[in-house]
């Protein structure tokens, strides 16, 4: 891909919006005659403090840009009165667009697309309902290709008229530029996309829990998610992995001694969180995120105690893959009852649960379900107990043959269509997704967390404390590629994620990947200079 390729972001810096000033005056003073010329060949917009500008970058310069502001009165305001009052639709939550411009060696369509399709993203995203604008009519065509509509009356005099405009989701997606916004690209560890004839069975007209018809399908698809993981046992429990994960914390509210929890991740410390909400007697070993545990890291937090240990085998927050066999060779060393969170890597690498004593997972994530159920794996029979909370007591989901409560008979439909469909195939998928954006990555010299150790389904990339990874993050998105970064644990260590969980065409991973190394490599530069002006 051509590495001086245009790419869209909202202004920050002082040398940007420098550049909006001299393109503000190049187009609105010297090729529109809507202000005054002066000697210094730069026009501040009245609004400028208001303004939230949308910019087109090539080669380190600004060749075009758009304002948008939501107080009132808009400028419009002022010239036709309440834009409520002439618009054909109701609105609730409008902003202004402003200062369209585009340098004029660039108009070639590409910038004003992009442009458009950046706006459309962000004012979704911000909760706008509608976009007015005052539009030059030496540009309606333009304008028009891009999804805004007419209305009022024109405004302005003489070589300086304008039409008012108004974008709506409905229109854009209607227009030129709409119909060739491709659908945005996730890279989320959940939720990932699902097929059509999961959806497609979802929609189903639903039954009863108790009918047999329900009965089969459940029995169906605990058998399927048994034989995928090696469990003689696998109940399925109408809620997420959090629910699943307590439903282990109740069991081992009932074992004797003490156990001991890993954590290296945000993961790993929830299950402390959870055991200390139960009020288990443990201990726990904790590293940095993304370090692997050592044989004797894990043997060093063992006592005569210790009848239990309880970790996460595919650590998302870090990226991090905990050793299986480690876990496995450990607790047979010292007789203990391994426990796992298995929610990232079921349905992603292959999972053997022979010799664990209990495990989690969930119908999102890899296994391409939708989010709602999740599961408790064991091979030893489980007795209900009064001392556990109904819905906690995995003895009462054995003796109800998996069925104590309702259940959705719609989710499981989706489930057992997406269970039929997981395959070793799919494996190997995940794994040359993730070597090949891993290549990508490093070849741009991007820092990855836990690079030996990885879970084939994420990457974790660190960037420079004077680049946020939330602005990154959304600079992606409103460009079509959604990206793991909202989460608090991310953003508190400047990380952001990339997933390997979906099917994903070559081109798009590198149009993918090149974007958000020229985004990033943009920035610094931008920080540099920030930096030497002061």
């Amino acid at each position: 891909m051509d590495k001086h390729e245009y790419f869209f972001k909202i202004a920050t810096s002082d040398t940007e919006f420098e550049q909006i000033h001299r393109l503000n005056y190049q187009t609105f003073s010297e090729e529109i005659p809507q202000h005054q010329r002066n000697a210094e060949q730069r026009l501040v917009d009245q609004f400028h403090a208001e303004n939230t500008y949308i910019i087109c970058i090539k080669n380190d310069e600004l060749v075009g840009m758009i304002a948008v502001r939501e107080n009132r009165p808009f400028s419009l305001d002022r010239k036709i009165g309440a834009v409520e009052d002439s618009l054909p639709v109701s609105v609730k939550y409008p902003c202004e667009v402003r200062l369209m411009a585009v340098k004029k060696d660039y108009r070639n369509g590409r910038v004003f697309l992009g442009m458009a399709q950046f706006l459309i993203m962000y004012c979704l995203k911000k909760g706008y309902d509608i976009a007015v604008i005052s539009g030059t009519t030496r540009q309606l065509k333009l304008y028009g290709q891009m999804g805004f509509q007419p209305f009022a009356e024109l405004t302005g005099a003489g070589d300086a008229l304008f039409q008012p405009l108004f974008l709506t989701k409905s229109t854009f997606e209607k227009s030129i530029a709409g119909r060739l916004l491709a659908p945005t690209i996730p890279f989320l560890p959940g939720p990932v996309q699902v097929s059509g004839a999961v959806m497609e069975a979802l929609s189903r007209t639903p039954i009863s829990h108790r009918s047999q018809a329900f009965i089969e399908k459940l029995d169906k698809a605990r058998a399927l998610l048994s034989k995928l993981v090696s469990s003689k046992y696998v109940h399925i429990l109408l809620g997420s992995g959090t629910l699943a994960n307590d439903v282990v914390a109740a069991q081992l509210s009932l074992e004797s001694g003490r156990g001991l929890i890993l954590a290296n991740g945000e993961f790993g410390s929830r299950l402390i969180d959870q055991a200390s909400r139960l009020g288990l007697r443990f201990d726990a070993v904790e590293k940095e995120w993304g370090q692997a545990f050592t044989k004797a890291d894990i043997a060093s937090g063992i006592s005569e105690e210790t009848t239990w240990i309880w970790a996460v085998h595919s650590e998302t927050s870090s990226g991090m893959l905990n050793d299986l066999s480690l876990l496995k060779e450990i607790a047979s060393e010292h007789q203990l009852k391994l426990c796992l969170d298995c929610i990232s890597s079921i349905g992603a690498v292959e999972v053997d649960l022979s010799g664990v004593f209990l495990a989690t997972g969930v119908s999102g994530k890899a296994v391409r379900a939708l989010t709602g159920m999740s599961f408790v794996f064991h091979h030893h029979e489980v007795q209900p107990s009064m001392k556990l909370p109904k819905y906690l007591d995995l003895g009462m989901y054995m003796a109800k043959h998996s069925v104590p409560f309702s259940q959705s008979s719609n989710l499981l439909e989706s489930l057992l269509v997406a269970v039929e469909n997981l395959s070793v195939e799919r494996y190997k998928e995940i794994e040359e997704t993730h070597q090949f954006l891993k290549k990508q990555l490093l070849n741009y010299n991007f820092k990855i967390i836990s690079e030996d150790n990885g879970s084939p389904i994420i990457h974790t990339i660190e960037l420079p404390r004077s680049i946020s990874s939330a602005m990154i993050g959304e600079l992606l998105y409103f460009q079509g590629y959604q990206l793991h970064y909202e989460s608090e644990y991310l953003q508190q260590r400047n990380w952001i994620q990339i997933s390997c969980i979906d099917n994903y065409a070559t081109a798009d991973l590198e149009k993918m990947t090149s974007l958000l190394k020229r985004i990033v490599s943009y920035e610094r530069k931008n920080n540099e200079q920030s930096v030497k002006a002061q």
